[in-house]
């Protein structure tokens, strides 16, 4: 639910904190003290245009901060996507408009875009005004409605299957048709790629082997010198070598260790160094004959290292990759090779798909023809009871393709009075008895809408009396499981609220200021008589009033 709205700079609004209850709030005011201003904020915060011109005069920026607490599953789902998590189940919307015209919009204190405003504010707030913000005028919205109040969710669950099969089905035929005339080029093609891949016969871990050898041979002529400069340098050419004057060495330490047992321990050290050397001048021996490098071999590994990486560039950076390509290019081929076994299933397999489709799809439009026949009488019900005893719905099904929900396009029209037609909602030109229209399928639906708030802004313009005692009934009605903000002129509606929020307008030095406060009771006394006897109230009228509060 809205918690708490903060207003900052919005066009006579200085400052002004609104705290909201969970139940029936109530906004009453003289025309022109700002009610509109806070439709404006709110609207602001769900992400709706916000005109510059609301700015403030004198103010670098406009501010609106809204607290939603108990947020419901399906907006905290949206806003966890989105990448924002609640907060114990609230979140903190704010939007700042510059006089620049920039956007500065956060949620729970981090930078978020407008589009996320705009994406979960349908499921957190409804706002309905005259004319406006009827989500139930247009036609996509009420097979909505009776799919949501129909005991037949298992029926649509099947539908919904059974179309993805249908629909995964169709497309591939469509895939198939379209391809007929690239087959020929589509087979030529492969088969070209996997002989090409075949022919090579590739090994995993071939160019890993390759790469190494590779190196090997394009330093060939290093390797052999530094091998045989060492071999030199070890059993000595010209000059005396390493293994030479280690044996000296050893030779000359032998001959006084005797005297000086000290130099035991390290004569027979270095007397294992000299033979470990000289092994390994027998084995550097046997490496400077094994060396003797092939030219053949290094314009063979070339040509095969050249090979490999020209398919690497076609068909993937391994030989792994290559390899899969290849299998998977296979099965194409052999399904383009089957094509006419393939399509003859496939065709078999579609007309099957949509003929249990169509099974279904009876049974779902049979299901929705007796929920919307349920709901229309419903809404007959609640309209006789808001004093509109003429009003006629009815429910207008027709045919469509095949869709997601459906083939049915459902449309609930309306006729107000005797005499009338039926007509789409659309078509009805009084507010008044679209407001009480709504109020109707919104207390019909109210367990299954999720959204937590709904504002009716202004929405008994064009009723009074019974009807507008009425309309209150329903709104309070509402509020047991919705919060329900309205602002209204009518006493008979504001005596129910639970919570009554007044909205005034002063100047001072020249500046005009609106304020908003909650009304005690006989605050909201001298409120009611003044909407019903004006500025200044009766004794009757402020007994009337009292009456009126103390009855709700």
């Amino acid at each position: 639910m809205l918690a708490n709205i903060h207003i900052e700079n919005v066009a006579v609004i200085e400052k002004q904190d609104i705290n909201f209850d969970d139940a029936f709030n109530i906004l009453t005011g003289e025309t022109g003290a700002g009610k509109s201003i806070i439709i404006d904020s709110i609207n602001a915060i769900m992400g709706q245009r916000m005109s510059r011109d609301l700015i403030r005069s004198g103010a670098s920026a406009a501010v609106v901060i809204a607290t939603f607490s108990d947020v419901s599953d399906i907006a905290c789902e949206i806003l966890k996507d989105c990448g924002y998590e609640d907060e114990d189940g609230m979140f903190i919307l704010q939007r700042q408009m510059t006089a620049g015209g920039k956007n500065i919009c956060k949620i729970n204190g981090r930078p978020a875009p407008l589009s996320v405003l705009k994406k979960v504010s349908p499921v957190l707030i409804n706002i309905y005004g005259q004319n406006e913000g009827y989500d139930f005028m247009t036609a996509d919205s009420h097979i909505k409605y009776i799919d949501a109040l129909g005991e037949y969710g298992d029926i649509l669950d099947e539908y919904k299957s059974k179309y993805a099969v249908y629909s995964d089905l169709r497309r591939k035929l469509i895939n198939l048709r379209d391809n007929i005339q690239d087959r020929e080029r589509k087979i030529d093609l492969l088969q070209y790629q996997i002989g090409e891949i075949e022919e090579a016969d590739l090994q995993p871990g071939e160019l890993e082997e390759l790469e190494s050898r590779r190196l090997i041979l394009n330093n060939s002529e290093k390797i052999k010198t530094g091998i045989s400069s060492a071999y030199s340098l070890l059993v000595g050419d010209e000059e005396e070598g390493a293994i030479s004057i280690l044996d000296n060495v050893c030779d000359t330490l032998s001959d006084i260790s005797e005297l000086y047992p000290d130099l035991s321990d390290v004569t027979n050290r270095i007397q294992s160094v000299y033979e470990e050397l000289n092994d390994c001048h027998y084995e550097i021996r046997d490496l400077i004959d094994e060396v003797d490098f092939d030219p053949r071999e290094i314009d063979e590994v070339e040509e095969r290292y050249d090979l490999i990486k020209n398919l690497s560039r076609k068909y993937g950076d391994t030989i792994e990759e290559i390899l899969s390509f290849c299998e998977k290019s296979q099965k194409e081929l052999d399904d383009l090779i089957q094509f006419d076994v393939n399509k003859e299933k496939l065709e078999k397999d579609f007309t099957k798909a949509k003929k249990d489709l169509l099974e279904i799809a009876k049974k779902l439009t049979a299901a929705r023809t007796k929920a919307a026949d349920s709901f229309s009488k419903a809404v007959m019900q609640e309209m006789r009871y808001l004093d509109m005893p003429n009003v006629v719905m009815v429910p207008s099904i027709t045919k469509c393709e095949f869709t997601e929900n459906g083939c049915d396009r459902l449309e609930l029209l309306i006729s107000a009075n005797p005499g009338e037609e039926p007509k789409p909602l659309s078509k009805i030109a009084s507010g008044g008895e679209l407001s009480r229209i709504m109020l109707a399928i919104k207390t019909i639906i109210a367990e299954k809408d999720e959204i937590a708030t709904l504002i009716f802004d202004e929405v008994d313009t064009g009723i009074s009396g019974s009807a507008a005692s009425k309309v209150g009934r329903k709104l309070q009605q509402l509020s047991k499981s919705h919060q329900v903000l309205c602002i209204t002129h009518q006493a008979q509606i504001a005596a129910l609220a639970d919570i009554h929020l007044f909205i005034s307008k002063n100047v001072s030095d020249g500046r005009t200021y609106t304020t908003v406060r909650e009304l005690d009771f006989d605050e909201r006394k001298y409120e009611l008589s003044r909407i019903i006897d004006g500025n200044n109230p009766s004794k009757l009228s402020l007994q009337h009033a009292e009456e009126m509060l103390r009855a709700k």
